[in-house]
């Protein structure tokens, strides 16, 4: 079977010291779960990089678009392998760029030699100039520009082989997924808790969600769109365990009992306590939520405080001081966006107050909470749980 060769290379990985190893190990498991659709593809640590072997039928792109979601990967490169012989190395950069210049409108190209095995005897900028040379000789429409080439063409010289590639691929960089433990993200249809997950799980760390609902105010389609979010990030973090909860029963508590203004505040300290206790019945090492400082009432700083009073599970809010262009932008860049602006209201936007309270006090919330069965509202809650697992 005919195989292309694929050039992964790690960022932040690389600078792990003691414990690189088992970072680079968990990496390559990822990768190669990532590929496991693909039949015999290789994939190894060769010289402090991944080198993957696909088959060649399957698209250059799709391998690229697979490997590069690979939380800890910073860049994919499709290259040429070649015996470390300049003649050989030349001689195949020529066929390269010859394939390449029917593939694309190329008329300028330079040539960036790298020596990383210093026992190789040609120092780079004499790769450079001579394997720039064999490709001129090669491809005669082509001219050096070494200011503003239509091509850049690299050639690696590692203790192993040489490898002639082109692109960079960028990657989403981070730590490998599953080496930083596992959280519970607070998931809404909206824009920010998607966002969330992802940076967490960029960061190494495992996911699983939970969902609040308040059928019948919200309707079916609602839960549906947060499970299409959802299946995006499985696309980057494989299957996700979604936990949904029935929260309408604490709302019409609240509403009855409860300032109108305090409403919203109440009902997010029910969502953490409730979240706490999925978080702890599953393993989960702290909760995420996507707020962001001022973004709305219920995220100013004296509302934070009073909502994580309740627990004693640390919160991570990673978008907490982006700009909301920001997160837009990034949730564009995921594939969340367009879900998340569908038309379909979640539990929040049930019995909504006009005038939110947004410099709440502890005492009086406390006060007002006072007038409810707090632990057997949570417990109802958490026994309302409906498991949904989904897959990319």
């Amino acid at each position: 079977m005919d195989k292309n060769l694929y050039i992964v290379r790690c960022g932040e990985v690389a600078l792990k010291g003691m414990n690189r190893p088992y970072f680079e190990r968990i990496l390559l498991e990822r990768l190669k779960k990532a590929l496991s659709c693909y039949e015999e593809t290789e994939a190894q640590w060769i010289d402090g990089l991944m080198i993957v072997r696909v088959d060649a039928s399957i698209p250059e792109d799709e391998v690229i678009e697979r490997c590069v979601r690979v939380f800890g990967v910073a860049s994919v490169s499709a290259a040429v392998e070649a015996p470390k012989d300049i003649n050989e190395i030349g001689r195949l950069a020529g066929e390269y760029m010859l394939k390449a210049i029917e593939e694309d409108d190329i008329k300028t190209f330079k040539v960036k030699g790298k020596r990383a095995d210093k026992s190789f005897a040609i120092e780079s900028p004499e790769i450079a100039r001579q394997v720039g040379g064999m490709v001129l000789k090669a491809c005669k429409v082509l001219n050096v520009d070494v200011h503003r080439p239509d091509c850049i063409l690299t050639v690696d010289v590692r203790r192993e082989a040489a490898y002639i590639f082109r692109d960079k691929v960028k990657g989403f960089g981070g730590l490998p997924l599953g080496t930083n433990g596992k959280g519970l993200i607070l998931m809404s249809g909206g824009i920010d808790s998607p966002v969330a997950a992802f940076m967490m799980a960029k960061r190494g760390m495992s996911i699983e969600a939970v969902h609040f609902h308040s059928y019948p105010y919200t309707s079916p389609r609602a839960q549906k769109k947060v499970e299409e979010l959802v299946g995006v990030l499985a696309g980057y973090m494989g299957t996700v365990k979604m936990h949904v909860i029935n929260l309408l029963p604490i709302q019409e508590e609240i509403v009855k009992n409860c300032p109108e203004d305090e409403t919203t505040l109440h009902v997010r300290r029910f969502m953490m306590r409730i979240a706490e206790e999925i978080a702890k019945k599953y393993g989960c090492m702290m909760l995420i939520t996507g707020e962001d400082l001022g973004q709305v009432a219920s995220q100013t700083a004296e509302a934070l405080v009073v909502t994580d009073s309740v627990v004693s599970m640390p919160v991570m809010r990673p978008l907490i001081a982006m700009d909301k262009v920001d997160i837009i932008d990034k949730a564009r860049e995921i594939g969340t966006y367009d879900i998340s602006i569908q038309p379909y209201e979640d539990c929040c936007t049930v019995f909504l107050p006009k005038h939110p309270v947004t410099k709440p006090k502890i005492a009086r919330i406390e006060k007002s909470e006072s007038k409810l069965d707090v632990d057997a509202l949570v417990e109802a809650a958490v026994a309302s749980e409906e498991i949904v697992e989904i897959r990319p």
